[in-house]
């Protein structure tokens, strides 16, 4: 370890699951030691993903105690044993775990210095919601020029992310998103028309998609809200179309029968993000097409607030509370 670093560091820890109150800041945990592979990155900006309540209420479970956060950005103070292609100073961006904390030791496999063009918070608000709309519309279901596709919250982190790269690759988008408020967020992201949940209903969705796709159905659905929406999204899929279902905001989809595909041969997608960018070149490849986009098509990071790493549990009632429209970061 780089002898400048201090001993102790600020953190977030929690010993067991359950609400906000579980999350304890602390001053007092000691600093990683970067094992065979890893780096030691100082973290400047840290990332808040809904995925990290699921952490912490324990709907994934996770050993205990734990330190919460699946991203950060921040500067490389020591290399562990056999990394190459990195350097004490590099100015990165990772994925991974042990995130809410001043220091984490993270596999140089899942680290990318961050192109000049690119400040730290925007490579860090962008890195895994990014990851998750760009291998989504890869992979989960690969996106075609003139698809109509349809995106359920819309003004959310991966939601925007959808927009934005939907837009550049010359799909049609109709979104949904919770409130009036967020309906300018979502257009402003590429989506061509923009639904307001409790406004529109069920049926008012259902309606505008047809409308829209001559009777059709979207040929994808991409849905973050899960059990809410799931039965719903089935429903607005065209012939062959695939519903890509990547979250459980509203709750865990409950079993269904496959039997419910046959009408349409319908596609039922569950993915994660990190069996996408499993090896280093998967997530190089993704990393570097991200941050492409980025510049080319002046993709806009939206941030909507960064926090003091004492304030998580304050940021973690704002994401919950859907008062958020964007991407939570928090500095140690």
């Amino acid at each position: 370890m780089a002898s400048s670093v201090c001993q102790t560091m600020k953190g977030v820890l929690i010993e067991r699951t359950g609400g906000t109150e579980v999350l304890q800041y602390r001053t007092d945990l000691p600093v990683p030691s970067p094992k065979e592979g890893e780096v030691l990155v100082k973290n400047s900006h840290i990332g808040i993903n809904f995925i990290d309540t699921y952490f912490r209420t324990g709907l994934y479970p996770s050993p205990k105690p734990e330190i919460l956060g699946k991203e950060a950005a921040g500067h490389i103070v020591s290399l562990g044993p056999g990394v190459t292609g990195f350097q004490e100073n590099d100015r990165v961006v990772w994925t991974g775990s042990n995130g809410y904390a001043e220091y984490t030791a993270t596999p140089a496999a899942r680290t990318i210095k961050i192109p000049e063009s690119i400040s730290s918070p925007d490579a860090c608000a962008a890195l895994l919601q990014g990851l998750t709309a760009l291998t989504l519309v890869n992979e989960a279901y690969k996106v075609n020029r003139g698809d109509w596709v349809l995106v359920l919250a819309a003004s959310g982190g991966v939601g925007g992310w959808l927009c934005q790269i939907l837009r550049a690759k010359g799909a049609h988008t109709i979104a949904t998103v919770g409130s009036p408020q967020k309906v300018q967020v979502a257009q402003d992201a590429g989506a061509e028309l923009v639904l307001v949940e409790d406004e529109a209903g069920d049926e008012g969705v259902k309606n505008a998609v047809m409308e829209n796709t001559g009777g059709e159905g979207v040929i994808a659905v991409f849905d973050g809200v899960g059990k809410k929406t799931f039965d719903r999204s089935l429903d607005l899929l065209a012939r062959k179309g695939t519903l890509v279902s990547f979250g459980n905001a509203s709750g865990v989809v409950e079993p269904f029968s496959i039997s419910r595909l046959a009408a349409k041969s319908a596609k039922v997608v569950r993915p994660t993000l990190f069996n996408y960018i499993y090896t280093r070149n998967e997530f190089e490849q993704y990393a570097s097409e991200l941050f492409k986009l980025m510049i080319q098509e002046k993709f806009t990071v939206r941030i909507y607030k960064t926090y003091s790493l004492q304030d998580v549990v304050r940021a973690h009632d704002d994401l919950e509370g859907r008062k958020t429209m964007g991407k939570l970061l928090m500095t140690p």
